[in-house]
Protein backbone atom coordinates (compact mmCIF):
# COMPACT_ATOMS: atom_id res chain seq x y z
CA UNK A 1 0.00 0.00 0.00
CA UNK A 2 1.64 3.58 -0.79
CA UNK A 3 2.22 5.88 1.70
CA UNK A 4 -0.42 8.62 2.46
CA UNK A 5 -1.21 11.61 0.56
CA UNK A 6 -0.09 14.90 2.33
CA UNK A 7 -3.46 17.48 2.61
CA UNK A 8 -1.64 20.96 3.23
CA UNK A 9 -4.02 23.39 4.03
CA UNK A 10 -3.58 27.32 3.69
CA UNK A 11 -5.54 29.41 5.25
CA UNK A 12 -5.55 33.04 6.45
CA UNK A 13 -8.05 35.69 7.21
CA UNK A 14 -9.81 38.22 4.36
CA UNK A 15 -7.17 39.99 2.23
CA UNK A 16 -4.29 38.37 4.28
CA UNK A 17 -2.23 37.47 1.12
CA UNK A 18 -3.56 33.49 0.74
CA UNK A 19 -4.18 33.83 -3.18
CA UNK A 20 -1.20 35.94 -3.27
CA UNK A 21 0.32 32.98 -2.08
CA UNK A 22 -0.83 30.35 -3.92
CA UNK A 23 -0.15 31.75 -7.10
CA UNK A 24 3.41 32.32 -6.45
CA UNK A 25 3.42 28.04 -5.44
CA UNK A 26 1.63 27.35 -8.78
CA UNK A 27 3.89 29.25 -10.52
CA UNK A 28 7.19 27.64 -8.68
CA UNK A 29 8.76 24.41 -10.23
CA UNK A 30 8.96 23.14 -6.23
CA UNK A 31 5.21 22.26 -6.60
CA UNK A 32 4.67 20.61 -9.84
CA UNK A 33 3.18 17.47 -8.19
CA UNK A 34 0.27 19.51 -6.37
CA UNK A 35 -2.81 19.33 -6.65
CA UNK A 36 -5.35 22.66 -5.62
CA UNK A 37 -8.45 22.61 -3.98
CA UNK A 38 -9.95 26.27 -4.07
CA UNK A 39 -13.34 27.65 -4.23
CA UNK A 40 -12.72 30.62 -6.94
CA UNK A 41 -11.07 29.16 -9.98
CA UNK A 42 -10.93 32.75 -11.17
CA UNK A 43 -9.05 34.83 -8.42
CA UNK A 44 -6.21 32.08 -9.18
CA UNK A 45 -4.32 33.50 -12.50
CA UNK A 46 -2.11 30.50 -13.52
CA UNK A 47 -2.41 27.58 -15.91
CA UNK A 48 -1.09 23.93 -14.50
CA UNK A 49 -1.60 20.53 -14.80
CA UNK A 50 -4.36 19.65 -13.20
CA UNK A 51 -8.21 21.18 -13.46
CA UNK A 52 -11.70 20.16 -14.16
CA UNK A 53 -12.89 21.07 -17.63
CA UNK A 54 -10.16 22.75 -18.60
CA UNK A 55 -5.95 22.62 -18.26
CA UNK A 56 -4.43 23.51 -14.99
CA UNK A 57 -3.63 22.75 -11.53
CA UNK A 58 -7.00 23.33 -9.96
CA UNK A 59 -9.92 21.48 -9.09
CA UNK A 60 -12.89 23.58 -8.32
CA UNK A 61 -15.40 23.13 -5.68
CA UNK A 62 -18.77 25.21 -5.74
CA UNK A 63 -18.84 28.65 -4.43
CA UNK A 64 -18.87 29.11 -1.01
CA UNK A 65 -16.90 27.99 2.05
CA UNK A 66 -15.02 24.71 1.46
CA UNK A 67 -15.16 23.97 5.36
CA UNK A 68 -18.88 24.68 6.41
CA UNK A 69 -21.41 25.04 3.57
CA UNK A 70 -19.70 23.02 0.79
CA UNK A 71 -18.28 20.17 3.42
CA UNK A 72 -19.43 17.53 1.43
CA UNK A 73 -18.57 18.67 -1.62
CA UNK A 74 -14.98 19.25 -0.21
CA UNK A 75 -14.84 14.98 0.88
CA UNK A 76 -16.21 14.37 -2.76
CA UNK A 77 -13.62 16.10 -4.70
CA UNK A 78 -11.04 14.89 -2.65
CA UNK A 79 -12.10 11.24 -3.48
CA UNK A 80 -13.10 12.15 -7.23
CA UNK A 81 -9.74 13.38 -7.45
CA UNK A 82 -7.58 10.05 -6.26
CA UNK A 83 -9.98 8.11 -8.37
CA UNK A 84 -9.25 9.99 -11.20
CA UNK A 85 -5.31 9.87 -10.13
CA UNK A 86 -5.83 5.78 -9.74
CA UNK A 87 -7.39 5.53 -13.43
CA UNK A 88 -4.43 7.81 -14.71
CA UNK A 89 -7.00 10.38 -16.34
CA UNK A 90 -4.94 13.03 -14.26
CA UNK A 91 -0.96 13.21 -13.73
CA UNK A 92 -0.33 11.31 -10.21
CA UNK A 93 0.48 13.94 -8.24
CA UNK A 94 2.24 13.45 -4.75
CA UNK A 95 0.11 16.21 -2.51
CA UNK A 96 -2.23 18.43 -2.14
CA UNK A 97 -3.25 22.22 -1.11
CA UNK A 98 -6.82 23.15 0.07
CA UNK A 99 -7.36 26.92 0.33
CA UNK A 100 -10.06 27.48 2.39
CA UNK A 101 -11.95 31.13 2.64
CA UNK A 102 -10.94 34.05 4.56
CA UNK A 103 -13.69 33.39 7.29
CA UNK A 104 -13.21 29.67 7.66
CA UNK A 105 -12.80 27.67 10.83
CA UNK A 106 -9.96 25.52 10.14
CA UNK A 107 -11.16 22.85 12.28
CA UNK A 108 -13.93 21.17 10.01
CA UNK A 109 -11.48 20.66 7.62
CA UNK A 110 -8.98 19.13 9.36
CA UNK A 111 -11.74 17.02 10.92
CA UNK A 112 -12.54 15.34 7.11
CA UNK A 113 -9.02 14.51 6.62
CA UNK A 114 -8.88 12.89 9.79
CA UNK A 115 -12.17 11.00 10.28
CA UNK A 116 -13.58 10.28 6.64
CA UNK A 117 -13.32 6.75 6.10
CA UNK A 118 -12.23 6.93 2.49
CA UNK A 119 -10.19 9.91 3.23
CA UNK A 120 -8.13 9.02 5.76
CA UNK A 121 -7.15 5.93 3.98
CA UNK A 122 -5.53 7.57 1.36
CA UNK A 123 -4.50 10.96 2.31
CA UNK A 124 -3.28 12.31 5.63
CA UNK A 125 -2.54 15.86 7.38
CA UNK A 126 0.08 17.67 6.10
CA UNK A 127 1.18 21.42 7.18
CA UNK A 128 -1.43 24.02 8.35
CA UNK A 129 0.03 27.26 6.51
CA UNK A 130 -1.35 30.63 7.75
CA UNK A 131 -0.91 33.58 6.33
CA UNK A 132 -1.28 37.02 8.26
CA UNK A 133 -1.13 40.76 7.36
CA UNK A 134 1.10 43.01 9.11
CA UNK A 135 -0.83 46.37 7.68
CA UNK A 136 -4.70 45.14 9.58
CA UNK A 137 -3.71 42.08 11.62
CA UNK A 138 -4.05 44.36 15.08
CA UNK A 139 -8.07 45.46 14.04
CA UNK A 140 -8.48 41.90 12.44
CA UNK A 141 -7.33 40.28 15.68
CA UNK A 142 -9.47 42.26 17.97
CA UNK A 143 -12.36 41.93 15.70
CA UNK A 144 -12.29 38.46 14.54
CA UNK A 145 -12.45 35.22 16.28
CA UNK A 146 -11.93 32.98 13.25
CA UNK A 147 -8.87 34.80 12.70
CA UNK A 148 -7.18 33.73 16.26
CA UNK A 149 -8.24 30.17 15.22
CA UNK A 150 -6.88 30.64 11.95
CA UNK A 151 -3.34 31.15 13.96
CA UNK A 152 -3.42 29.43 16.57
CA UNK A 153 -4.04 25.91 14.55
CA UNK A 154 -1.19 26.37 12.25
CA UNK A 155 2.27 25.01 11.58
CA UNK A 156 3.84 28.02 9.55
CA UNK A 157 2.65 31.82 9.98
CA UNK A 158 3.72 33.44 6.98
CA UNK A 159 3.65 37.47 7.57
CA UNK A 160 2.41 39.20 4.43
CA UNK A 161 2.86 42.88 3.35
CA UNK A 162 5.68 43.69 5.78
CA UNK A 163 6.98 45.82 3.20
CA UNK A 164 4.16 48.05 3.77
CA UNK A 165 3.82 48.21 7.23
CA UNK A 166 5.95 50.23 9.98
CA UNK A 167 8.86 47.99 10.87
CA UNK A 168 8.00 48.57 14.76
CA UNK A 169 4.30 47.24 13.93
CA UNK A 170 5.73 44.60 12.26
CA UNK A 171 8.29 43.60 15.13
CA UNK A 172 5.40 43.72 17.55
CA UNK A 173 2.74 41.65 15.24
CA UNK A 174 5.59 39.26 15.54
CA UNK A 175 6.32 39.27 19.42
CA UNK A 176 2.57 38.94 19.73
CA UNK A 177 2.81 35.87 17.17
CA UNK A 178 5.00 33.99 18.76
CA UNK A 179 3.16 34.25 22.05
CA UNK A 180 -0.21 33.43 20.36
CA UNK A 181 1.39 30.34 19.01
CA UNK A 182 5.14 29.01 19.55
CA UNK A 183 4.41 26.04 17.76
CA UNK A 184 4.66 27.57 14.31
CA UNK A 185 6.69 28.53 12.03
CA UNK A 186 7.48 32.23 11.48
CA UNK A 187 8.15 33.60 7.94
CA UNK A 188 7.88 36.30 5.97
CA UNK A 189 6.77 36.44 2.12
CA UNK A 190 7.21 40.23 0.80
CA UNK A 191 10.07 39.76 -1.98
CA UNK A 192 11.26 36.58 -1.88
CA UNK A 193 7.83 34.31 -0.77
CA UNK A 194 8.93 31.06 1.14
CA UNK A 195 10.54 27.73 -0.43
CA UNK A 196 8.37 24.68 -0.21
CA UNK A 197 10.43 22.94 1.84
CA UNK A 198 10.00 25.14 4.69
CA UNK A 199 5.81 25.81 3.77
CA UNK A 200 5.14 22.07 3.67
CA UNK A 201 7.25 20.91 6.22
CA UNK A 202 10.54 19.85 4.76
CA UNK A 203 13.13 21.87 6.33
CA UNK A 204 16.35 21.80 5.52
CA UNK A 205 15.53 22.03 1.64
CA UNK A 206 15.10 25.86 1.30
CA UNK A 207 17.76 27.94 -0.88
CA UNK A 208 20.27 30.88 0.42
CA UNK A 209 17.78 33.15 -0.75
CA UNK A 210 15.30 32.66 2.45
CA UNK A 211 15.52 33.77 5.14
CA UNK A 212 15.89 31.52 8.31
CA UNK A 213 11.96 30.59 9.99
CA UNK A 214 11.88 31.45 13.49
CA UNK A 215 10.26 29.01 16.03
CA UNK A 216 9.85 30.08 19.49
CA UNK A 217 11.90 27.33 21.88
CA UNK A 218 9.74 25.49 23.76
CA UNK A 219 11.36 26.87 27.24
CA UNK A 220 10.20 30.03 26.53
CA UNK A 221 5.95 29.24 26.79
CA UNK A 222 5.04 30.59 30.69
CA UNK A 223 7.03 33.48 29.87
CA UNK A 224 4.67 34.16 26.58
CA UNK A 225 1.54 33.46 28.42
CA UNK A 226 2.29 36.59 30.23
CA UNK A 227 2.47 38.54 26.92
CA UNK A 228 -0.58 36.86 24.97
CA UNK A 229 -2.44 37.63 28.04
CA UNK A 230 -1.76 41.52 28.05
CA UNK A 231 -4.14 41.13 24.68
CA UNK A 232 -7.81 41.75 24.02
CA UNK A 233 -7.99 38.35 22.14
CA UNK A 234 -7.56 36.18 25.23
CA UNK A 235 -5.59 33.77 23.31
CA UNK A 236 -2.20 31.90 25.62
CA UNK A 237 0.52 29.92 25.14
CA UNK A 238 1.92 27.90 27.60
CA UNK A 239 3.58 24.64 28.26
CA UNK A 240 3.65 22.03 30.87
CA UNK A 241 6.52 20.05 31.83
CA UNK A 242 6.32 16.75 33.73
CA UNK A 243 9.34 14.41 35.26
CA UNK A 244 8.63 10.16 34.75
CA UNK A 245 7.41 8.61 32.76
CA UNK A 246 3.31 8.93 31.87
CA UNK A 247 0.29 6.13 31.57
CA UNK A 248 -1.37 6.39 28.31
CA UNK A 249 -4.23 5.35 29.44
CA UNK A 250 -4.49 7.43 32.20
CA UNK A 251 -3.56 10.24 30.23
CA UNK A 252 -5.75 9.34 27.42
CA UNK A 253 -8.83 9.60 29.86
CA UNK A 254 -7.79 13.02 30.88
CA UNK A 255 -7.34 14.82 27.30
CA UNK A 256 -10.28 13.12 26.18
CA UNK A 257 -12.31 14.64 28.88
CA UNK A 258 -10.38 17.99 28.52
CA UNK A 259 -11.34 18.64 25.29
CA UNK A 260 -14.76 17.13 25.35
CA UNK A 261 -15.36 20.00 28.04
CA UNK A 262 -13.01 23.27 26.67
CA UNK A 263 -12.85 21.93 23.53
CA UNK A 264 -13.72 25.35 22.21
CA UNK A 265 -11.24 26.96 24.18
CA UNK A 266 -8.33 24.39 23.85
CA UNK A 267 -7.48 25.66 20.22
CA UNK A 268 -4.31 23.53 19.98
CA UNK A 269 -2.13 21.40 21.97
CA UNK A 270 0.71 20.23 20.82
CA UNK A 271 3.42 17.87 22.27
CA UNK A 272 5.69 14.81 23.49
CA UNK A 273 5.46 12.24 25.96
CA UNK A 274 7.09 10.13 28.23
CA UNK A 275 4.83 6.84 28.07
CA UNK A 276 6.07 3.93 30.40
CA UNK A 277 6.80 0.94 28.44
CA UNK A 278 8.25 2.81 25.60
CA UNK A 279 11.60 4.00 24.67
CA UNK A 280 10.64 6.36 21.88
CA UNK A 281 8.61 9.46 22.77
CA UNK A 282 5.20 9.75 21.50
CA UNK A 283 4.00 12.80 19.80
CA UNK A 284 0.19 14.42 20.88
CA UNK A 285 -1.77 16.67 18.44
CA UNK A 286 -5.18 17.80 19.09
CA UNK A 287 -7.26 20.53 17.68
CA UNK A 288 -10.24 21.95 20.04
CA UNK A 289 -12.32 18.85 20.03
CA UNK A 290 -9.95 16.63 17.64
CA UNK A 291 -7.28 14.54 18.64
CA UNK A 292 -5.14 13.06 16.31
CA UNK A 293 -3.81 9.41 16.06
CA UNK A 294 -0.95 9.19 18.17
CA UNK A 295 2.96 8.80 16.39
CA UNK A 296 6.16 7.91 17.73
CA UNK A 297 9.10 9.53 17.11
CA UNK A 298 12.73 7.99 16.17
CA UNK A 299 14.39 9.11 19.17
CA UNK A 300 13.93 11.64 21.97
CA UNK A 301 15.65 15.29 20.55
CA UNK A 302 18.84 16.53 22.03
CA UNK A 303 18.83 13.20 24.27
CA UNK A 304 16.29 14.69 26.66
CA UNK A 305 13.71 12.33 27.96
CA UNK A 306 10.82 14.27 29.84
CA UNK A 307 7.21 15.19 28.31
CA UNK A 308 6.26 18.40 27.45
CA UNK A 309 2.92 19.62 26.11
CA UNK A 310 2.01 23.03 24.74
CA UNK A 311 -1.38 24.65 24.77
CA UNK A 312 -3.05 27.38 23.00
CA UNK A 313 -6.01 27.90 24.78
CA UNK A 314 -8.73 31.26 24.46
CA UNK A 315 -10.08 32.54 28.13
CA UNK A 316 -8.87 28.91 29.53
CA UNK A 317 -6.62 29.74 32.74
CA UNK A 318 -3.14 28.03 32.09
CA UNK A 319 -3.28 27.48 35.89
CA UNK A 320 -6.90 25.48 35.87
CA UNK A 321 -5.31 23.11 33.20
CA UNK A 322 -2.25 22.51 35.30
CA UNK A 323 -4.03 21.56 38.54
CA UNK A 324 -6.59 19.26 36.16
CA UNK A 325 -3.95 17.11 35.54
CA UNK A 326 -2.23 16.94 38.54
CA UNK A 327 -5.15 15.61 40.53
CA UNK A 328 -6.46 13.81 37.50
CA UNK A 329 -3.07 11.81 37.87
CA UNK A 330 -3.27 11.80 41.34
CA UNK A 331 -6.62 10.32 41.62
CA UNK A 332 -6.54 7.50 38.23
CA UNK A 333 -5.23 4.56 38.47
CA UNK A 334 -4.37 2.44 35.31
CA UNK A 335 -6.94 0.38 35.74
CA UNK A 336 -9.89 2.94 36.34
CA UNK A 337 -8.62 5.06 33.95
CA UNK A 338 -9.24 1.83 31.35
CA UNK A 339 -12.50 1.01 32.88
CA UNK A 340 -13.85 4.62 32.24
CA UNK A 341 -12.18 4.42 28.74
CA UNK A 342 -14.47 1.16 28.28
CA UNK A 343 -17.73 2.96 29.56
Amino acid sequence: MSEPIPVHLLTGFLGSGKTTLLNHMLRSPEYADCAVLVNEFGDVAVDHHLIEAVPGDVVLLPSGCICCTVRGDLAEAIRSLHARRDAGTVPAFTRMVIETTGLADPTPVLSTLMHERVIRHHFRVGTVITTVDAVNAATTLQRFPEALKQIAVADRIVVTKTDLAAPEAVQALRARLAGMNGLALLLESAGAPPAAAWLLGEEGGAGPSHRAPERAPLGTHRSLVREAGAHASGVASFSLDLDGPMDWTVFGVWLSLLLHAHGDRVLRVKGLLDVAGTERPVVVHGVQHLIHPPTHLAAWPAGERRSRLVFITQGLAPDLIRRSLSAFLAALSPRTAREAMNA
